[in-house]
């Protein structure tokens, strides 16, 4: 969360939160509730992490799509008033929403942004034309288009989601139970199995960070095994640690995992046997199930969305196994209809954008959207929702040919 205009948002906090255990709301038990306050005791984010001993942890989002509407009103009341620390009713508010989110959804949202917190603007983007208003910032990108294929990959999904002069191509957006969450526990459970001197209690947290710090994509995964073999001095790495209640100290080895982790994208196999689609080929069947005419505009721009995808050469092993897959079906129709000549057919031309607002570009495209003159334009406003109630929010109206 931030404000408009800014590069990068004020506050990042894990979408989380901790309530009573006692009861629902912390309403019976509770020393607060006698007082009134019961419905005020909970945590949000980073605090809510640190008080798990005592009071029971919840997630309001599942998967992208809002789980808990109570928990999440209590999270955007926290957000705004306690980190933001502004009035708003005086704010236009921005919401990001993730592709396929039911209007229904759209609608409650924008109940609770009108009647509680009485805003007197609200605008609720799709993630993926955000990212790829984001990747404008890219010295690779020449013209500013919105037509591509995002690559959204956070915590918990990774979404291949292609768009078309800003519309998202619903019926084609495919997604892949592989993100940033399944490499944490794929290195977990190496280190576990390597018998590795980390306390139990530390494991997440380290597997986190050797990801974070230590891990890149390979060219070849075969030739990089030997490469460790060859000179593990060079290759090597070795974490060093505290215990976090007892404060001593402990060391380990980070080997395979570096390059090992991050190849679970290119062959899911090795972590799921029941998901076994790499990531470029999910890409292709992505472009190849889209209308016809827009495919050499979504193999041209690629964009990659979210900190799952800011591995080092992430970018150029994409590019490179998307291109073998489109150039083998190209030389494979050529030889079919008898066409020697390369000069027959035109090459598909694949570019994946890398760029280094990538870990929060959706954020970015965001700041860049709302601090925009035309946002107050094209926004849901209040006097609309008195007017018609919730249910503008259904259909946003920035790509309207009156625009």
């Amino acid at each position: 969360m931030g404000y408009a205009g800014n590069v990068e948002p004020q506050f990042v906090i894990p979408t989380l939160m901790a309530t009573p255990t006692s009861a629902v709301g912390g309403q019976i038990g509770d020393p607060r509730a006698a007082e009134g306050l019961g419905d005020l005791d909970f945590f949000i984010g980073n605090e809510a992490q640190e008080n798990a001993a005592t009071y029971q942890l919840n997630y309001p989002i599942k998967h992208g799509l809002v789980d808990n509407w109570d928990n999440m009103e209590r999270l955007w009341q926290r957000c705004i008033f306690k980190y933001l620390r502004c009035e708003p009713e005086e704010h236009f508010f921005l919401l990001t929403e993730p592709p396929l989110n039911p209007p229904e959804n759209r609608e409650y949202t924008a109940e609770i942004m009108f009647e509680t917190f009485n805003v007197p603007g609200l605008y609720i983007a799709v993630q993926a034309i955000l990212a790829l208003a984001a990747s404008w910032t890219s010295r690779q990108v020449s013209e500013r288009t919105l037509t591509g294929t995002v690559i959204d990959s956070g915590d918990g999904v990774t979404h291949v989601i292609p768009v078309a002069e800003g519309y998202v191509i619903g019926s084609c957006i495919k997604h892949i139970p592989i993100a940033g969450r399944d490499i944490t526990n794929f290195i977990q459970t190496m280190l576990r199995e390597r018998k590795e001197p980390i306390p139990p209690e530390d494991l997440l947290l380290v597997s986190k960070s050797i990801k974070e710090r230590h891990c890149y994509t390979c060219p070849d995964i075969v030739k990089e095994f030997q490469k460790y073999d060859k000179e593990p001095d060079k290759y090597f790495r070795t974490f060093e640690g505290k215990h976090s209640r007892t404060g001593a100290a402990w060391k380990c080895d980070i080997g395979y995992e570096r390059f090992l982790a991050p190849e679970i994208f290119f062959s899911p196999d090795i972590q799921d046997p029941k998901h076994s689609t790499p990531l470029p080929a999910v890409v292709d069947q992505t472009i190849m199930s889209s209308p016809i005419d827009t495919r050499r505009g979504l193999y041209k721009n690629i964009v990659l969305s979210g900190g799952s995808t800011m591995f080092k050469d992430f970018g150029r092993r994409l590019q490179r196994d998307i291109k073998k897959i489109v150039d083998s079906r190209l030389e494979a129709n050529q030889a079919r209809k008898g066409l020697e000549k390369s000069g027959e057919v035109t090459k598909v031309d694949v570019n994946v954008i890398s760029h280094h607002m990538q870990r929060f570009a959706v954020w970015f495209g965001g700041s860049m959207l709302a601090s925009a003159p035309e946002l107050h334009r094209v926004c849901h406003t209040r006097a609309q929702y008195e007017e018609e109630g919730p249910r503008i929010a259904r259909h946003n109206p920035v790509f309207n040919a009156q625009l």
